[in-house]
């Protein structure tokens, strides 16, 4: 236990393979997979492979940013959501930068619009790396109001 990350109930991570370098997360143990609010959610080949193109609103409460992502789809899965409502997903695996660590996690996507946080990081992305206290918020430490200005404006500029 010496070696695990403390998580809070909602932290800071970063997908960096998705050019999301702060992201909000809900820290969720009782779900067993990761998801990712997108939207417009659109299949395409590549190569051979079943890709998506995305739509991500990175920032929470604030849906004038839009980046545009891509990734290669991992799989189709049926996943219920926490009202125990089925969807078909598609799975992409990235690395999720969890404090000092980063590891591979696969990761769902869907419109969380209705959701306060964009992305929920999962049990099975925590397995063997992390230990979660619900009463504790930030513990990877908070992201300051600069730093997400400035990232608020590198979204704008690419969107430009």
């Amino acid at each position: 236990m010496d070696n695990m990350i403390l998580l809070g109930w909602r932290e800071w991570l970063s997908l960096p393979e998705l050019g999301l370098p702060c992201i909000a997360a809900k820290i969720d143990t009782g779900a067993k997979s990761s998801c990712l609010h997108t939207f417009q959610i659109d299949p395409f080949e590549r190569d051979g492979q079943v890709w998506v193109r995305f739509g991500v609103h990175p920032v929470q409460n604030d849906n004038d940013i839009v980046v545009w992502r891509e990734a290669p789809v991992k799989d189709q899965r049926e996943v219920s959501d926490s009202g125990g409502h089925k969807e078909l997903r598609y799975v992409i695996e990235t690395t999720a930068q969890i404090g000092n660590e980063s590891r591979l996690i696969e990761m769902t996507l869907t419109n969380r619009d209705s959701m306060r946080f964009r992305m929920l990081l999962g049990r099975t992305a925590m397995n063997g790396l992390c230990v979660v206290n619900p009463a504790l918020s930030w513990c990877l430490g908070e992201l300051d109001a600069s730093t997400l200005a400035s990232q608020k404006e590198a979204w704008r500029a690419e969107a430009d």
